[in-house]
């Protein structure tokens, strides 16, 4: 994709604007706003070009080796915007490896399955996977299971209520043999004061 000179006035300012913002004219908001949509456009009209340009790879392709000529060419060409190589294609250009165009070819596409299939390594090498050693430890009586059983704290399950305390046993008296005192002896009744005499007896008078 190119730009003109009077696309790049309109990017640069683009660009100020969003580095610096200030008040923007109407006339800079609709330029910015028709560069947008031209390259729009141009990516919509490249991606259809590209589709164009596979099809036609296709077709060369199912009619080799009568197709060789263009079908190096075409590949090429996709080759070049970023288009990657499938198995049918390796399986061309290793029939038509004679052709020192196809052997040139046929290298640079090993050269990319290559990293496409180092870059699908790398990406499935983020999720973190178990040891096979260990994986088989599982399988043994006494393995990881029992060590990480016993490693880890025994959990209670969430639901389960708490253990309620034993009751304590009443503490036995050091003397069984004695019997137990009744309320009567523990507390015993009042005695009541004795009545005052009938005929109490005179004093009598000091001589």
């Amino acid at each position: 994709m190119a730009f003109g000179a009077q696309e790049l006035r309109v990017l640069r300012r683009a660009l100020a604007l969003a580095l610096h913002p200030t008040p923007a004219s109407a006339e800079d908001v609709q330029d910015c706003l028709r560069l947008a949509e031209s390259v729009d456009e141009a990516a919509r009209e490249g991606a259809r070009l590209r589709a164009f340009l596979l099809a036609d790879l296709a077709r060369y392709r199912a009619a080799l080796p009568g197709t060789a000529a263009g079908y190096l060419v075409l590949l090429e060409e996709a080759l070049g915007s970023g288009y990657r190589p499938d198995p049918d294609d390796l399986a061309a250009l290793r029939a038509l490896r004679g052709n020192p165009t196809a052997a040139t070819l046929l290298d640079r596409c090993h050269t990319l399955a290559e990293q496409d299939v180092r870059t699908r390594l790398v990406g499935r090498g983020t999720t973190p996977t178990v040891p096979a050693s260990r994986t088989r430890l599982t399988a043994l009586p006494g393995g990881l299971a029992a060590i990480s059983a016993a490693e880890e704290p025994e959990k209670k399950p969430a639901g389960s209520p708490a253990a309620e305390p034993r009751p304590q046993s009443p503490a036995r008296s050091p003397r069984p043999d004695r019997p137990i005192p009744t309320p009567g002896e523990v507390f015993p009744p009042k005695r009541k004061p004795a009545p005052p005499p009938a005929n109490p007896p005179q004093q009598l008078a000091a001589g």
